[in-house]
């Protein structure tokens, strides 16, 4: 045994390391796994027609929420972020295993992410899940893929309105300029999910200033029946209001539905918004 050998044989036994020769050329990474609807779907799916709100952040989607949730046959829980599920295949004969069922492993994962979110619809009692997760923006189209069945809700809010509320949770390490380029891109993933899908358009601004009107164009959408104790979702129980899964602020502990702020003014838009914003009906060019 040489002397490299015979270092690297000691160091494994301290340490359980070994020195590794870099070379110029890393494997490449390997494919990822086609994304495809259930085989089975009696079998592979457990939920039926699950709901998703798709909106960017600070939209009032924590409100939709809690309203939705107070109806008997919704339940909407705080943010699931079930696209971060994953799971890993670590050994050759767990992929052969799996790949002998006819899984891959983007299967296996969203029969998980089914499995998760009917778990918390059964604990509810309930008949359909909602999830508002943000970030869900990003990942429409695998959502849809994993649950053909999927119903979406799009909440839409002025963009300079968004972009302002996200700058305003953290002024100093979310400055204006990046809270318009933060903000902006889930404006745009949700425009692209609102012309593939023909699902239900709401507005902050509507939410606030007639939420009876719009709560009962949601029900009829979802087909099921208006329920006026919506309105007061503070007599209902949703959880706790926390950071990284939902709104936390006073405003949505009040409750009630409160007013939303002032539209800003046409000078205060920045440029970057304008194509978004004549998209979703907010200025015109």
């Amino acid at each position: 045994m040489g002397w490299k050998s015979k270092v690297n044989v000691a160091l494994e036994e301290a340490t359980g390391y070994r020195f590794k020769k870099m070379t110029s050329q890393e494997p490449p990474p390997p494919p990822a796994p086609e994304i495809r609807p259930p085989a089975d779907p009696e079998a592979d799916r457990l939920l039926t027609a699950p709901i998703f709100v798709l909106s960017p952040p600070r939209s009032g989607s924590t409100l939709l929420r809690v309203l939705l949730n107070s109806h008997s046959q919704l339940h909407a829980p705080h943010e699931m972020h079930i696209r971060r599920l994953t799971v890993n295949l670590t050994t050759d004969p767990v992929q052969q295993a799996m790949e002998a069922l006819g899984h891959n492993q983007s299967d296996i994962e969203h029969i998980l992410w089914d499995r998760m979110l009917h778990r918390e619809l059964v604990r509810s009692g309930k008949p359909f899940i909602v999830d508002k997760t943000p970030s869900n923006s990003f990942a429409w189209k695998r959502i849809a893929t994993c649950w053909p069945d999927a119903r979406f809700i799009f909440l839409l809010r002025h963009p300079a309105s968004v972009a302002r509320s996200w700058h305003e949770g953290d002024p100093e390490g979310r400055p204006m300029e990046e809270a318009v380029r933060h903000t902006v891109r889930f404006m745009r993933a949700v425009e692209d999910a609102r012309k593939a899908f023909d699902g239900l358009t709401l507005t902050y601004e509507n939410l606030t200033e007639s939420p009876e009107e719009t709560l009962r164009s949601v029900c009829d959408f979802l087909d099921v029946p208006w329920e006026p104790g919506m309105l007061s979702y503070g007599d209902h129980e949703h959880g706790g209001f926390v950071k990284g899964i939902g709104d936390w602020k006073d405003k949505i502990r009040t409750g009630s539905v409160q007013p939303g702020r002032p539209l800003p003014r046409p000078d205060e838009m920045p440029h970057d918004l304008l194509p978004i914003s004549e998209a979703w009906g907010y200025v015109n060019r």
